[in-house]
């Protein structure tokens, strides 16, 4: 019968307990990272002087390519001679830095 039919006709309900399983939590197994291996080549830890350019021998356009390589922004509507000294004296900068 239902509950209610029970309640109605009198009969004392049957307490029935509940088993509520917990549920089983597995812990994470620790893993340790390896260590970091340094797989660089040497070129890249010893960087090497690389041939000066010969700058007076470059266009306009391609001492502007180059100047962007190294961080400067040339101006083409100045003259070569002024690019090739604003490149220079970027260079001697960037040796100080």
């Amino acid at each position: 019968m239902s509950k209610f039919g029970d309640l109605i006709s009198g009969v004392q309900p049957v307490e029935t307990t509940t088993v509520v399983e917990t549920p089983v939590v597995e812990e994470t197994p620790v893993v340790e990272e390896a260590p970091v291996v340094d797989t660089a080549p040497a070129s890249v830890e010893d960087p090497v002087d690389p041939e000066p350019l010969d700058l007076l021998g470059l266009s306009k356009d391609e001492l502007e390519d180059y100047g962007r390589t190294i961080g400067i922004e040339l101006d083409r509507r100045h003259s070569k001679l002024k690019l090739v000294k604003e490149l220079e004296d970027h260079i001697e900068y960037l040796k100080t830095v």
